[in-house]
């Protein structure tokens, strides 16, 4: 029989986490909404805490291994999604604006050798992939990197690179060579501050405005051999495209998240206010009796249950070691458009507070948009469903 209760370890951290968001990014929400490209310093409390990580992968000389466990492991993946959730339930923008919880740090834990792991797992990391004629598709990249001597030479602009303002390094997706297509692309750490790595302009947004989009620039960019991520030598160097790619499999969970908390904040508000107008929501009322702003409201909150099943099955996946890359785009896909879908309703449903800067409904309806998009379109996560399903290559069903 399958168990649907929350198990006792992630109730603790489900309570702590929204605890602190209630606490500290919902009040604070609407001031950054409004201050664009303002850090958050109230963050700065999460400095010196590494949000994405992992263990060195090579065991410590004279330690023994530990026994392996037929039990499921209480994993990093699931936690990080409860905590996610109750998070962006907080503030979606200012979730994304945590120092060291970047797209390039969760790329670093994934792929990176036990040096490099050293070297930049306590940065503040982004993640460059987008270019302006290749977005979802990013197999297309054109940016470059080539090897001169000891040296990588990177040129290439890259743009809709978020936290790119606040960021200690970005993680910048280049080819090293053209003709071998999507073998070519390969993954690189570029530290903030390296010459000829410049950024350009910071975006104006329509939602998460608290967190920083950015473009940058790179001209004949130098860094050294070894920050190419994963090993130094091109033709073992197995965490290029495909091994990057599937740092996706674990943070397009998280994007799921991400829609999940936004959608639930807007639902929470929906139920406080239908209340406090009189309304008795009652689940045992069969739904062709009940009003329709509350039949609304029951189908919503069954989306919103089904969004989070796919999340956690992703997440629990990954956690236990089982190839997830279908889960996690049915994930994505399920939560990113049936979030957007849930918090346009709410607003409408809500009447002119749908629409005022009194209530934070019409932040959350703009900021669940991006979660539709970004880590791949809803059209993509189809589409990449679809191949799995079919058993075909990507040559084969485009």
């Amino acid at each position: 029989m399958i168990d649907l209760e929350t198990p006792e370890y992630l109730e603790k951290v489900r309570t702590a986490m929204n605890s602190l968001a209630g606490s500290m990014l919902r009040p604070i929400a609407r001031k950054y909404d409004e201050a664009e490209h303002t850090y958050p310093a109230e963050l700065d409390a999460f400095r010196g805490i590494q949000v994405m990580g992992r263990k060195k992968k090579k065991p410590v000389e004279g330690e023994p291994a530990k026994p392996k466990s037929d039990k499921p492991a209480a994993g990093q993946n699931l936690g990080t999604v409860v905590t996610v959730e109750e998070m962006c339930w907080g503030d979606c923008g200012l979730m994304l604006s945590i120092p060291n919880a970047g797209l390039g740090n969760a790329a670093i834990a994934a792929v990176a050798t036990d040096e490099q792991l050293e070297r930049f797992g306590s940065k503040w990391a982004a993640m460059a992939i987008t270019e302006a004629g290749s977005g979802s598709d990013a197999g297309s990249i054109t940016a470059t990197a080539d090897l001169d001597g000891n040296e990588w030479v990177l040129n290439g602009e890259k743009i809709f690179v978020t936290c790119a303002d606040r960021c200690e390094a970005v993680v910048v997706w280049a080819t090293v060579d053209k003709s071998a297509g999507k073998a070519g692309i390969k993954s690189f750490v570029v530290e903030k501050g390296t010459p000829g790595f410049t950024l350009d302009h910071l975006e104006h947004k329509l939602g998460i405005r608290a967190s920083d989009t950015g473009t940058f620039v790179l001209a004949n960019c130098r860094i050294p051999k070894d920050n190419i991520l994963g090993s130094a030598e091109v033709k073992k160097s197995t965490e290029g495209f495909k091994g990057v790619m599937k740092t996706f499999d674990n943070t397009r969970p998280m994007v799921a998240a991400m829609a999940v908390g936004v959608a639930r904040a807007s639902l929470d508000l929906l139920k406080e206010k239908l209340e406090a107008a009189g309304a008795k929501l009652d689940h045992a009322a069969a739904p062709n009796n009940l009003p329709a702003r509350e039949k609304d409201y029951y189908m919503m909150e069954a989306t919103l249950d089904a969004m989070r099943l796919l999340t956690w099955r992703a997440a629990w996946m990954a956690d236990n070691g089982e190839f997830n890359n279908t889960e996690a785009s049915m994930a994505k896909a399920k939560a990113g458009r049936s979030g957007t879908l849930i918090t346009q309703k709410v607003a409408d449903l809500l009447g002119p507070l749908g629409f005022s800067r009194a209530e934070l409904a019409e932040k959350w309806m703009r900021d669940s948009k991006i979660l539709d998009i970004f880590e791949g379109t809803g059209q993509i996560q189809h589409l990449i469903v679809a191949r799995n399903v079919l058993k075909l290559s990507s040559k084969e069903l485009k």
